[in-house]
């Protein structure tokens, strides 16, 4: 792993659509009248005649992806992921899940992350909205690598994807010869004493932690799960056999996200003391991105802390 950079996963988002439109030239991009904002904009420098504003009109949009991908088209459908999951839930369901279209949703600035523009647009409820469509892949980057190969694995899926992108530049983890799939989770640190389950920007900050943790002598596995459905439950398990104490951490709710995911896993299968990390029910605030992770203890310091917590209680 290497963590010599830090890039915004919506950054990524749109690099990669503009490098893969030549490669899929059935791929079309959507945009809701935020082009800079999601950075579909390079895509639509790049393939000006396949980038179509919509305007704002979220819900019309997914209703213009699912006829695209009714006549063979690939499209990404794109704005922030509060009005992607929130305003347009109903046509997601109704002319993409129900249907089963082969549309992607790709939604930026999700998570607390997005700062100063305050709880209105800190979607913290995607997730759980988006793993309650049934055959809908939801997917959470961890960094600029993953993002990109998560696009990739999106476009050659055959079916409904939701993948959400922040805001905030976060360290690159993964290699380029990261073998990115969807389901699968991988384990970015081995321990014997707790697992931590993490995505999206807590990905590094639970690397972070672990470090921390192993000064006051607490071995902490770190597991990054990127597809939250279908969760790869086979790791989950296995992992939590292995340490006997499971804390996921993520930018969300911690009703219905990474969390809620991992608990209805474990409580069919492997019943184990668990902690979930996130936001715990309750709605965002404005202001500046890295002051609010600091302040909700998603950043190294906060997780480390709540694990430290946890184990030694």
């Amino acid at each position: 792993m290497t963590e010599t950079k830090k890039i915004a996963t919506r950054e990524s988002y749109g690099n990669v659509l503009a490098e893969l439109g030549a490669q899929f030239p059935e791929l079309v991009v959507l945009d809701a009248d935020l082009a800079g904002a999601t950075k579909t904009a390079v895509f639509k420098k790049a393939f000006p005649d396949r980038h179509i504003d919509c305007g704002i009109a979220e819900a019309n949009m997914m209703s213009v992806a699912a006829g695209l991908a009714s006549a063979g088209m690939i499209p990404f459908a794109s704005t922030f992921a509060m009005f992607a999951a929130g305003r347009a839930f109903e046509q997601i369901r109704n002319s993409i899940g129900y249907t089963g279209m082969n549309v992607k949703i790709g939604a930026t600035h999700g998570g607390i992350s997005v700062g100063e523009d305050g709880a209105s647009h800190q979607c913290l409820e995607d997730i759980a909205l988006m793993r309650t469509i049934p055959g809908m892949v939801v997917m959470c980057p961890a960094d600029d690598t993953e993002a990109r190969k998560a696009v990739k694995a999106a476009i050659e899926h055959q079916g409904p994807v939701y993948i959400r992108f922040g805001r905030m530049p976060v360290p690159v983890l993964f290699d380029e010869d990261y073998d990115f799939q969807i389901g699968k989770g991988s384990v970015l640190r081995e321990g014997r004493d707790v697992t931590v389950i993490a995505n999206g920007l807590c990905t590094a900050s639970a690397v972070e932690a672990a470090r921390m943790l192993e000064k006051d002598g607490i071995d902490a596995e770190v597991i990054n799960i990127c597809t939250v459905k279908p969760l790869d439950e086979e790791l989950v398990i296995r992992s939590a056999a292995k340490t006997g104490k499971v804390v996921t951490a993520e930018e969300h709710n911690i009703i219905g996200g990474l969390g809620g995911a991992v608990a209805e896993c474990l409580g069919e299968k492997c019943p184990t003391r668990m902690l979930r990390i996130g936001m715990h029910d309750r709605f965002g605030e404005s202001g500046p991105a890295a002051e609010l992770v600091r302040k909700y203890q998603l950043d190294a310091e906060g997780i480390y802390k709540q694990i430290k917590a946890f184990v030694k209680g």
